[in-house]
């Protein structure tokens, strides 16, 4: 005879994801991060270039104007990246989890006041109306507990991202030119002083995917791996020797952090993501 031990699971109504990615995608278009505010103030400090200052100082005054006056910091309100990190002893009832997602999106943006910016496929250019589906990240971890994090995504920086599959023999020192050739081919495309997501490693999608995600770290944090967390410092530098500067106007500040997330990858591969966050830089997050 089999005995089944007992299950015990956390139950989550599918209702409380879409209230929480709701107000996530309001108040990260509302209300910029405080570290990011901190990265933006540490940039003042360090920019050398009077019209640079300048740039970051209007930065500044309209996220404080976004914020009290409950408008958009930036009219191009992107699109929601949603993580979920999801503790496998989790059981969400009440329907299915990505609708919810996308429940929450869709009300989120209307309540908020916020640009549909979505279309259904490129080539037919048809807006969705809500700015759904969201780009969902699902992820599996131990206990109980469920993680939501929302990065809003313009396309201006998105669209200066790029990927490039290295060889092992090129290694770091060209993946450093990568990323400096592809901050100088954006240059005030991307809305700097940007913050840079890189992946290393994994396959060509998993770098990408890497890549985003090092973009909801806060900003400026250092990798945990003192290695990688040299080599950010060391891309810093060189992008921030460009002398793109903010918004393009030349100066000491291209970009505010770098962040390198890396995994295992294939012994003959160095597959390199950049995918770049202009100045807004949006993200929330919250736990249920």
């Amino acid at each position: 005879m089999h005995y089944l031990s007992e299950v015990r699971m956390r139950e989550i109504d599918v209702a409380e994801v879409t209230e929480v990615v709701r107000e996530l995608c309001v108040r990260a278009n509302l209300e910029i991060r405080e570290d990011h505010l901190a990265a933006l103030r540490r940039g003042r400090a360090e920019e050398r270039s009077p019209i640079g200052c300048q740039v970051l100082d209007s930065l500044l005054r309209n996220a404080e104007v976004a914020r009290t006056e409950r408008i958009a910091f930036c009219q191009d309100t992107g699109y929601a990246v949603v993580y979920l990190s999801v503790g496998q002893d989790v059981h969400f009832v009440g329907g299915s989890l990505s609708e919810a997602v996308n429940r929450g999106v869709g009300q989120g943006y209307r309540d908020g006041y916020l640009r549909a910016s979505l279309v259904r496929t490129p080539v037919d250019r048809v807006n969705t109306g809500d700015n759904t589906p969201a780009m969902i990240d699902l992820t599996l971890v131990p206990g109980e507990g469920v993680t939501i994090t929302v990065l809003i995504k313009g396309a201006g920086c998105d669209n200066m991202s790029a990927l490039r599959m290295l060889t092992p023999a090129q290694g770091t020192p060209a993946m450093i030119d990568f990323v400096v050739e592809t901050i100088e081919r954006a240059g005030p495309s991307a809305s700097p002083p940007v913050t840079i997501g890189i992946g290393l490693g994994g396959t060509f999608d998993r770098a990408a995917a890497l890549a985003k995600r090092a973009l909801t770290r806060r900003s400026g944090e250092p990798s945990p791996d003192p290695e990688i967390a040299e080599l950010e410092r060391r891309v810093l530098d060189a992008v921030n020797a460009t002398g793109i500067g903010p918004a393009g106007f030349g100066g000491t500040v291209t970009a505010l952090a770098v962040h390198i997330e890396t995994m295992a990858t294939h012994i003959a591969a160095y597959p390199v993501a950049i995918n770049l966050d202009c100045h807004s830089h949006r993200v929330g997050e919250a736990v249920l």
